[in-house]
């Protein structure tokens, strides 16, 4: 299987809202704090988590069953050792949601417990968008073997397909743009916690 890596708006420069109690894993709460926050992938250095100042890196690590970003743990060591919180997640392909999760937690094993773990839910390269069962499978099996429910990315067109069991227990990152003009951090993003979501992007 070969799978690219995708590419989002703005990477860099995304802001991000997220609540201290999904950071240390547990079950998504009111907004305590807001930290501003960078998306990272293979398309930006293995460094960046040291260039940018911000408070939250949250970094690619796998996709489906096949791919591994090969600067992932030199971004996720560059956010650690500049003192910013750390995500992690896992962009969905759509086949078999609990080999997808076992694939992530192989690849993370170490970093369960220091980092928040995430599903990045979207349309690209994914064939089983739509089926919000195959969300709920996903964040499931990571539940089963770290005792973590991690948080769920989606643009905020698709929530619909976020299964309310998923709602209940893990917190949205969710995506919606006033427009596709770059604004760097913003202290007030537009539409900010229309969804009760734990990070806006």
């Amino acid at each position: 299987m070969s799978i690219k890596n995708k590419s989002k708006p703005n990477l860099v420069t995304r802001v991000l809202a997220v609540v201290i109690a999904v950071l240390l894993g547990v079950s998504p709460a009111t907004a305590v704090a807001d930290m501003q926050g960078i998306d990272v992938s293979s398309w930006q250095p293995s460094n960046i988590t040291r260039l940018v100042d911000a408070d939250l890196a949250v970094v690619k690590v796998t996709q489906a069953t096949g791919y591994v970003n090969p600067s992932w743990r030199a971004q996720a060591q560059g956010a650690v050792d500049t003192g910013k919180a750390l995500g992690l997640y896992h962009y969905a392909g759509g086949y078999n949601a609990t080999r997808e999760a076992d694939w992530f937690l192989a690849q993370i094993g170490d970093y369960v417990g220091r980092a928040v773990l995430v599903l990045d839910w979207e349309s690209n390269q994914n064939s089983a968008w739509g089926n919000g069962g195959w969300v709920l499978q996903f964040v499931q099996r990571i539940h089963d073997r770290t005792r973590v429910w991690p948080l769920v990315y989606v643009q905020a067109s698709a929530i619909g397909q976020i299964p309310q069991q998923v709602w209940d227990k893990c917190g949205l990152w969710v995506a919606q743009y006033a427009n596709m003009l770059p604004t760097g951090y913003q202290s007030n993003p537009w539409n900010y916690g229309a969804y009760g979501e734990a990070m806006r992007q």
